[in-house]
């Protein structure tokens, strides 16, 4: 079967709406998807309107009155059911995300495991919904239960489509809520087909899908039967979300955007830093990572060993088509992110930054077609440039040289976004006090780029609101209720 054969067979069947167990025509129409390698129409989904939102979240309501009473652990055999179709379906799943968000076929069977992974550790999590009592004096029994909240929405973003939304469902429906999954407009399909394999496995209601652009994440936001608005996106995006729900006070979880520092200190490990930096830039989805450390500080010292090695690293990314398996480079998601990064090479370029490597449009004709940039390389560059000061959400890696500990750290502080940063010493006291330093809410020492399950990840300043993939997420989507019972003499 050829590649083009293996795409359209995997492509999901259904492309509405799915709310209250049943696929629905949309009323606000259909727009076509598109393979960002290839340019070529994927076919039409589902474009939600306002009133499909609201269709969608009277069935999400609906759920919620049964769900909210099945018992936790017969929530989490459900949710383990679940998991066990995302790695039995993970070739299949990813192929459609490599073909609808460009990101490489490798990549997207990861990501279809660690979605997996998410679920079932969520689905152990059921039991610790817990409760406490207070101590009140004899005849009095004061105590604490969790409840759900009801419904929930959560938006995502479109660099890791189906992590995300089958990972980010799973601590909503484990707390008891039902869940409204957004998926991005970008790269709706794996969602589709998600949803066509595990629709026997929840009650109707449980888990609804929406699809569609800034209305339909509108009305989701402004509906007051939504009790919670999560949002895997841009800061602006953030801003917006935050007013709307404001008005209604409902609560709200914002996993936004990151300009983050990679640090080495002289006394590093040169070579596993030099690794470590590369891999943080997350090229292989061409930098379309809010966590990406696309600001590369060296300390003078071992600077030319630092620069020799990332340009030595980096050749190991080269643009292909996400659907080869051995692509280790995929393509941007859009022509509008494609025109974006393209704009800021020219401003590096105009602000005096040298180009080392990449900078421009992949020169491979089988490319032609498709948003592919070079991973691009940038030094000379100070902390008072754009790409050293806002969030490209692209292949291009600023290096900058520090000598002084305390002015490299004001520059790593500098900027509006605290969401990670990576630091590379072999000295405990390095580490320890340039941790406690730093201005982010998830920190790598001697790593990067990886998540742990179980380890709260979330940003400071603008880069969010709330902590993901562990217990205060679940905790999170529940309400705190205190019962005092004074007992009969």
């Amino acid at each position: 079967m050829s590649s083009d054969d293996a795409i359209t067979s995997a492509l999901p069947r259904h492309r509405q709406l799915y709310a209250g167990g049943h696929w629905i025509e949309p009323q606000g129409g259909y727009r076509d998807t598109w393979n960002p390698a290839t340019g070529a129409s994927l076919g039409p989904c589902a474009e939600a309107n306002a009133a499909d939102v609201d269709a969608v979240v009277m069935q999400a309501q609906a759920g919620f009155e049964t769900w909210r009473s099945v018992k936790p652990l017969e929530r989490a055999a459900m949710m383990r059911r679940i998991a066990q179709v995302l790695r039995d379906n993970a070739g299949e799943l990813a192929l459609i995300d490599a073909a609808n968000c460009g990101n490489p076929l490798k990549e997207m069977a990861g990501d279809a495991l660690a979605a997996a992974a998410q679920v079932e550790y969520f689905a152990g999590l059921v039991t610790e919904i817990k409760g406490e009592t207070l101590p009140m004096g004899d005849g009095v029994v004061n105590m604490t239960v969790r409840e759900p909240l009801g419904v929930c929405a959560r938006i995502v973003a479109y660099n890791h489509p189906l992590m995300f939304v089958a990972g980010k469902l799973a601590p909503v429906i484990a707390a008891g809520n039902t869940a409204v999954m957004k998926a991005p407009q970008q790269a709706p399909l794996s969602t589709y087909r998600l949803m066509e394999l595990i629709e026997d496995i929840l009650p109707p209601g449980v888990l609804n899908i929406v699809t569609g652009g800034t209305a339909a994440g509108q009305a989701l936001v402004a509906h007051p039967l939504v009790q919670h608005v999560a949002l895997i996106g841009s800061v602006e995006t953030g801003r917006a979300i935050a007013r709307a729900a404001a008005d209604q006070l409902k609560k709200v979880s914002l996993e936004l955007g990151g300009k983050n520092a990679c640090i080495i200190f002289p006394d590093a490990d040169i070579a596993a830093a030099i690794k470590g930096a590369v891999g943080g830039m997350n090229f292989s989805w061409c930098g379309q990572s809010c966590g990406s450390t696309s600001r590369l500080f060296v300390h003078e010292s071992v600077y030319d060993r630092v620069i020799d090695g990332v340009l030595q690293q980096v050749r190991q990314f080269q643009p292909g088509l996400p659907t080869d398996p051995a692509t280790s480079m995929g393509a941007l998601v859009s022509k509008d992110q494609f025109d974006k990064v393209m704009r800021y090479i020219d401003v590096a370029h105009a602000d005096g930054a040298r180009l080392l490597y990449g900078g421009k449009r992949a020169t491979d004709a089988a490319l032609a077609n498709g948003f592919f940039v070079e991973p691009t390389i940038f030094d000379g560059v100070t902390h008072d440039m754009r790409i050293a000061r806002e969030e490209v959400f692209g292949p291009i890696l600023s290096i900058l040289k520090w000598s002084d500990t305390d002015e490299m750290l004001s520059h790593v502080n500098s900027v509006d976004y605290g969401l990670t940063c990576s630091i590379w010493t072999t000295s405990l006291a390095n580490a320890h006090r340039t941790a406690a330093r730093v201005e982010a809410g998830y920190i790598w020492v001697n790593n990067a780029s990886r998540h742990f399950i179980g380890a709260p990840f979330g940003g400071y300043k603008r880069s969010g609101l709330g902590r993901e993939e562990s217990l205060e997420e679940l905790l999170h989507y529940t309400q705190v209720k205190n019962i005092n019972i004074t007992l009969a003499p």
